[in-house]
C-alpha cells in the first residue's frame, strides 16, 4: 500500500507511451490566401477545427487513413472538399490543402498560386488605361472574372479532378483498345490475363468517376446544398445588416482569375445578385464540370461496350471450336463403331467353337467380310449425312 505523501515512482515506458497518446498527431497542411501566397502548416487538427470552424467529423472525412467517397460539404464558413487526392477546407479568404507534397497536389497548389495573383497585380489592372496599354484587357478580364473567392478555388480543384480522370481514362483507352484487338486476332493465355487487369483497372476507374458525378449531381439537384456555398454573401450578410447593399460587395477585394463561364452568363446572373437564394452562377459552374466528368464517365462506358463486343466475339469464336471438337468426336465415333463391327465378326469367325455350317463353306467368310465393309461405309455416309443437316459440320 501506498502511504499518504509518499512518491511512487512511475514506469519511464509507460510515461512515454501515456505522452504519445495524449499528443496529436500533427498533419502537413499548405494555406493559400486570397493573394496567392502559400505558408505550410505542420498543425493538428483541433487547430484546424478552431482556425475553420468546422465539426471534428467533417475533418474526419478528409483523412488519408480513411476512406470517403467524393464529398462537397457547405459549413458556416468553409466548404469541405474530398475528390479523390485533392482534399481541401476552402473559406472565403484562404484554402487549406492536405499532404502539400504529393505529387498529385503539386499542380493544384501551384494552379492556386497561378490564379491568385498579388493584390499590387490588381490594382495595376485598374489604373488608368491611358498609362498602360494593356491596360484595357486587364480592365476586361476584371469585369470577366466576378466570381468570389470560394469558387474561384472551387473551380481549380474541380478542373483538376476533372483532368486527372480524364488523363487517366486516355491512358486507360490507350492500353485497353490494342489489347482487346491482339485478344480479338489471338486467343491466348497472356492476352487474356492483360484484358482482365485492364478490365479491373476500368472498373475501378468507373466508380472514381461516377463518385465525382453524383456529386456533382447532387448538388446540381439542391439548391440549398449550393446556397450554402456562397461564403462571401453569408459573411457580407452577416457584417452588414443591409443583406442586399451588402451583397453586393461579396468580393471587392478579391483577385480575379480565368473561369469557364462566359462574360455575358455572368453579366446576366449580375442583377440578380441581391437575391439570397440565387444560386445560377454557382450552377453555371457546377454544371461546365459536371458535363466534363460526364463526358469522361461516357468514354468509360464506350470502352466498357467494346469489352462487352470483344467478349461475345470471343465467345462466339469458342463456341465454334468447341463445334469442331464434335465435329471430329462424331467423326471418331462413327470409326469406332465401324472398327466394332469389323471386329465383331473377326471375334465370330474366329472362335473355336465347332459349327456344322462351317464344313465346306470357306466361301462364307469373304462374303461376310464384303457384306459388313458395305453396310459399316453406308453407316458412315449416313452418319455424315445426319450431321450436315443438323449444322454440326459445314457444307
Amino acid at each position: 500500500m501506498v502511504r499518504d505523501g509518499e512518491v511512487v515512482p512511475v514506469d519511464p515506458g509507460v510515461a512515454v507511451v501515456a505522452k504519445k497518446k495524449s499528443q496529436t498527431v500533427a498533419r502537413s497542411w499548405i494555406l493559400m490566401d486570397c493573394t496567392g501566397e502559400g505558408e505550410v502548416l505542420d498543425v493538428d487538427k483541433y487547430a484546424i477545427m478552431h482556425r475553420v470552424h468546422i465539426h471534428a467529423r467533417d475533418l474526419r472525412i478528409l483523412d488519408p487513413l480513411l476512406s470517403y467517397p467524393s464529398t462537397i460539404l457547405g459549413r458556416e464558413k468553409a466548404i469541405v472538399l474530398n475528390l479523390e487526392h485533392i482534399k481541401a477546407i476552402i473559406t472565403a479568404e484562404e484554402v487549406l490543402l492536405r499532404d502539400p507534397t504529393d505529387e498529385y497536389v503539386i499542380p493544384v497548389v501551384e494552379e492556386l498560386h497561378r490564379r491568385l495573383p498579388p493584390v499590387n497585380v490588381i490594382r495595376q489592372g485598374q489604373v488608368n488605361i491611358k498609362e498602360y496599354p494593356g491596360g484595357q484587357n486587364d480592365m476586361e478580364a476584371s469585369e470577366e472574372d466576378e466570381s468570389p473567392f470560394e469558387f474561384r478555388a472551387l473551380e481549380v480543384a474541380l478542373e483538376a479532378i476533372c483532368s486527372f480522370l480524364a488523363a487517366r481514362t486516355t491512358e486507360l483507352e490507350s492500353a485497353a483498345y490494342p489489347a482487346l484487338d491482339d485478344l480479338t486476332s489471338k486467343i491466348s493465355s497472356r492476352n487474356l490475363d492483360r484484358v482482365r487487369k485492364l478490365k479491373s483497372a476500368m472498373t475501378r476507374l468507373t466508380a472514381r468517376v461516377q463518385k465525382v458525378r453524383d456529386e456533382l449531381e447532387q448538388l446540381l439537384d439542391d439548391d440549398d446544398d449550393m446556397a450554402d456555398l456562397y461564403l462571401s454573401r453569408k459573411l457580407a450578410g452577416a457584417s452588414s445588416p443591409i443583406s442586399g447593399s451588402g451583397a453586393a460587395n461579396w468580393f471587392s477585394a478579391s483577385p480575379t482569375i480565368g473561369s469557364k463561364i462566359s462574360r455575358a452568363s455572368r453579366a446576366s446572373v449580375a442583377t440578380l445578385r441581391g437575391d439570397e437564394n440565387d444560386v445560377e452562377e454557382l450552377e453555371m459552374l457546377l454544371e461546365a464540370y459536371f458535363m466534363q466528368i460526364d463526358g469522361t464517365l461516357n468514354r468509360l462506358t464506350t470502352l466498357r461496350e467494346y469489352i462487352d463486343d470483344t467478349e461475345d466475339y470471343i465467345n462466339i469464336q469458342l463456341d465454334n471450336h468447341r463445334n469442331q471438337l464434335i465435329q471430329l468426336e462424331l467423326f471418331l465415333s462413327s470409326g469406332t463403331v465401324c472398327v466394332s463391327i469389323f471386329s465383331l465378326v473377326t471375334a465370330i469367325f474366329g472362335m473355336n467353337i465347332p459349327y456344322t455350317w462351317n464344313d465346306n463353306h470357306g466361301f462364307m467368310f469373304k462374303w461376310v467380310v464384303i457384306v459388313t465393309g458395305i453396310g459399316c461405309s453406308l453407316l458412315f455416309l449416313l452418319i455424315v449425312y445426319y450431321s450436315h443437316r443438323k449444322g454440326l459440320i459445314g457444307s
